[in-house]
């Protein structure tokens, strides 16, 4: 019995030494791989949840090397968390097109129908789910008194391109096809999504502008959105390349695993050799530093200068310039026919300049937009409006925006 209790003692100690060793390793690398700005509110909560995903990735990657799950299965199983029921909605699962999808009703008796909000998870186009925006699609479908559909869309790289824009523009339009069954307004239905829901959600707005057979979109909500991947040298990325909770490389890799499945060309991307130089003149007046107001320049940035890329690398990345993946590529004429917009973009975010860019676009073809920036913001903050000690206030004051 000695010699059990013994073990048990050496066993615990060998695994809190180990986790012990695993979190210093996490800070040590939070310290030297990130960059908090000064402008950052409450600079030691993101640290502590960047160290938090650190910790999470590098034991995912432990239980893939010994071939008990995959890192990215391990990852997403970690961000899963059920909530209990909510006394204000009514919460159900469904399919809509074979797509899977969760509605959220406020039980709350309305005078007249209500809006319809469809919303695509962030996530890189990798992770996200239900559970991951739970709290978030309970909030804006509670604050705002809407019916929110959530979108449970394929996630890559098992499921490449264009699958999530595929399920997400499939589920729009059945629910606008079935719109009487929830009790909402065909002529105000909204897409929103934050991050590589924000791309999804600017993609099917574009994709559906240009259909007589549905009712026209009232809006589109575009959270910190992704929506270029010919540049990833604008000031944003170039002054935020370091800023948690969205690396420079990071953004390159997930769209690269969006795209291809893997991400074997990411420093060609990064270094912007990934696409001929006369494709990037013909998008310049479009993804271009000369169109990012002068304010957002003063932290820094250095001009990029044009790099050509090989056949071999162009094949494999030239569906990056298809609007349905790079929104922000998409004609003036399709432009000109979308809804009104809401564009949030954070100061500290990678992403800040795709919004800032699109806003311009949008407003040069006469779309009516409204712009909240975040000056204290960074990329994934939204989602921490409701996260106990780890909220940060600037995450609220985005979410009162959007509702």
């Amino acid at each position: 019995m000695a010699v059990v209790y013994m073990l048990l003692v050496l066993f615990s100690a060998v695994f809190v030494g180990g986790f012990l060793l695993l979190v210093m390793a996490a800070i040590n690398f939070d310290l030297s791989n990130s960059e908090i700005p000064p402008g950052v509110t409450q600079p030691v909560k993101l640290r502590i949840v960047h160290i938090i995903l650190i910790i999470t990735a590098v034991v995912g990657r432990i239980l893939e090397n010994i071939g008990i799950c995959s890192q990215v299965g391990f990852v997403r199983y970690m961000q899963g968390r059920t909530l209990g029921v909510d006394p204000k909605l009514f919460i159900k699962d469904l399919w809509f097109d074979k797509v899977p999808v969760r509605i959220y009703q406020p039980k709350i008796p309305s005078a007249g129908r209500r809006r319809g909000v469809m919303f695509f998870h962030g996530g890189g186009w990798v992770f996200g789910s239900f559970e991951t925006h739970e709290k978030l699609c309970r909030c804006i479908a509670r604050e705002s008194e809407s019916v929110v559909v959530a979108v449970g869309y394929r996630l890559a790289p098992e499921h490449k391109y264009p699958a999530a824009y595929e399920d997400c523009l499939n589920a729009t339009i059945h629910f606008m096809k079935n719109i009487e069954h929830y009790g909402v307004d065909p002529a105000n239905v909204i897409v929103c999504g934050d991050s590589a829901g924000g791309n999804l959600a600017a993609a099917v707005s574009q994709t559906l502008a240009g259909r007589s057979d549905l009712p026209r979109l009232r809006a589109q909500i575009l959270i910190y959105p992704g929506l270029q991947a010919l540049d990833f040298n604008l000031p944003s990325y170039q002054q935020n390349q370091g800023v948690p909770l969205l690396h420079r490389e990071h953004a390159a890799f997930y769209v690269l695993q969006y795209l291809n499945g893997d991400a074997g060309n990411v420093e060609e991307v990064l270094k912007g050799c990934h696409i001929p130089i006369d494709i990037k003149l013909k998008y310049s007046k479009w993804v271009s530093p000369d169109n990012i107001p002068e304010r957002f320049k003063v932290r820094g940035y250095k001009p990029h200068v044009l790099l050509d890329c090989t056949t071999e690398v162009f094949e494999k990345v030239k569906r990056f310039c298809e609007p349905n993946l790079c929104p922000l590529l998409a004609e003036d004429a399709t432009v000109q026919q979308l809804p009104e917009s809401f564009i949030l973009t954070c100061e500290y975010d990678v992403l800040r300049d795709d919004g800032l860019l699109y806003k311009k676009r949008l407003e040069d073809n006469g779309v009516q937009v409204t712009w909240c920036h975040l000056e204290d913001g960074f990329h994934g903050i939204i989602n921490s409006f409701n996260n106990g000690w780890l909220s940060f206030p600037a995450g609220k004051r985005g979410l009162d925006s959007v509702v």
